[in-house]
């Protein structure tokens, strides 16, 4: 073969293996980067499936979480009444009393859930309010006293701390008074012996009062439960009956309490400072809290939450000190 022949030849064959050569090196390259892109897929897939575990986890947890402090509910036979109560958490037996016109949920919902991470909660709902029926008698505290002895009775539970908020502090009272083998401590919030232990013009305001004065949320959360105007408007009758009728107890009584007892008010609560100090003095082992706000407003009442506070917080951890001790 001549040279002038030969270089053309060289040179394709020369240009053949250059781009056979470049073909595989892209092939191999594009394999390599294949492989990559492929282990980088199979560690996103397993972040991907390990973060959803993760989060299925969690969910799965808060679930259980939320299972296990909404344990029980139901209703009790109790001196004529099918009353309803709710147990939360585990621990040593808190109950918990709601206020006039109110719910469990419109009292204490925002330190209930607080409050069964430590305790078994037993929370009530009384004659006439929420879930429970009413029957043929006028409401009383005492009579509210009995009810809820037997309901912690019909529960088998020997003993209890008892938490009561506005009307259901005086109730918690009226049981240490007339079943002191049941209550251990008492926390009383916002609660009150004698009719001057309220702000001027209460009264004179409840003798005014009707239906269309009743705060607008204890309404809905009451026809949640019992679409029924009628009943709505007996509980409200009894609830001023009893207000209106209301006569002082006497110091005397109060010091029946022996139960070690934390007494709880806002320093613009509609019970007067004044009156707190004074109950906090007769009870003769009382320990006294004044916390900033307004009637309920410290536990989260639903007609007085403030957004974003932090004070139901604090006040169950200072409710916890008090009831560890």
């Amino acid at each position: 073969m001549s040279k002038g022949r030969f270089l053309p030849t060289l040179y394709f064959y020369t240009s053949s293996i250059i781009k056979n050569l470049n073909e595989n090196i892209s092939v191999y390259i594009f394999t390599q980067n294949l492989r990559m892109m492929k282990i980088l897929f199979l560690i996103l897939c397993l972040f991907i499936i390990i973060s959803c575990t993760n989060s299925k986890d969690k969910s799965m947890s808060a679930k259980s979480e939320i299972r296990q402090i909404k344990k029980d509910s139901g209703y009790a036979s109790v001196n004529g009444l099918k009353m309803y109560y709710e147990i939360h958490g585990e621990g040593s037996p808190l109950v918990l009393i709601h206020g006039g016109g109110s719910t469990i949920q419109t009292s204490f919902s925002k330190i209930l859930p607080l409050l069964a991470q430590h305790y078994k909660v037993i929370a009530v709902e009384l004659q006439a309010h929420g879930h429970t029926n009413d029957r043929n008698n006028p409401e009383s505290f005492e009579q509210d006293a009995d009810d809820v002895a037997g309901l912690i009775q019909y529960l088998k539970i020997n003993k209890a701390n008892f938490l009561g908020f506005s009307n259901g502090g005086n109730t918690a009272m009226q049981i240490a008074i007339r079943h002191s083998n049941l209550a251990d401590k008492l926390v009383i919030i916002s609660s009150f012996y004698k009719r001057d232990g309220m702000i001027p013009g209460f009264f004179e305001g409840m003798q005014q009062a009707t239906l269309e004065n009743m705060p607008s949320l204890l309404k809905t959360y009451y026809l949640r439960i019992n679409n029924d105007q009628n009943g709505l408007q007996r509980m409200f009758n009894k609830d001023k009956e009893r207000m209106l009728h209301f006569k002082d107890w006497r110091d005397e009584d109060l010091a029946l309490i022996k139960n070690p007892s934390l007494i709880i008010s806002g320093d613009k609560d509609v019970v007067t400072v004044e009156h707190s100090v004074k109950m906090s003095q007769i009870i003769p082992n009382a320990q006294l809290l004044i916390l900033p706000g307004t009637h309920g407003s410290f536990i989260g009442e639903v007609c007085s939450t403030e957004e974003g506070s932090k004070m139901p917080e604090t006040t169950v951890t200072m409710i916890k000190e008090f009831l560890d001790k």
